[in-house]
């Protein structure tokens, strides 16, 4: 005896974003660009002071290959990037120093000399605290300006 299967059991599958949050009842997700750190562990800068996550390339390339720490500190020769963290109360308050306004602000990818502030480490990570003055250049993205090896 041959079975017959029912195909008509079977529901339909919406093909449309719409139609699938209104079968599972969900609310669109946003996606965040923000890096969430434990901000009870992060000092607070303080007077004209930023805090700031240093860049660390990639140690693997794309290929597969392992790169060293004195690689990388090699190609960063005389300066380095970093994510603006937070800003102290008075960073870029002096109107006579930056007329313009602020350099940078929370959010921002910075680069700064090698070893410019004071370096701090923060479960097995680094973080820097720099003076206001100590920023050089903002940039989009970090990758754009350290190549990989």
């Amino acid at each position: 005896m041959t079975e017959q299967l029912s195909v008509s059991n079977q529901k339909e599958v919406p093909k449309h974003k719409e139609a699938l949050q209104e079968k599972y009842n969900q609310e669109p997700k946003e996606v965040k660009k923000e890096i969430t750190l434990e901000s009870e562990k992060l000092p607070k800068p303080t007077g004209w002071r930023l805090l700031v996550l240093p860049f660390k390339m990639k140690e693997k390339t794309k290929g597969g290959i392992l790169i060293t720490d004195d690689v990388i500190e090699r190609s960063q020769v005389a300066s380095t990037c970093g994510l603006v963290l937070d800003v102290g109360p008075d960073a870029y308050k002096d109107k006579q120093r930056y007329p313009d306004g602020p350099w940078c602000k929370k959010g921002t990818w910075v680069i700064f000399a090698r070893y410019a502030g004071s370096r701090m480490k923060i479960d097995g990570g680094e973080v820097r605290l720099l003076n206001d003055d100590e920023v050089l250049a903002t940039v989009e993205n970090p990758e754009d300006i350290f190549h990989e090896v």
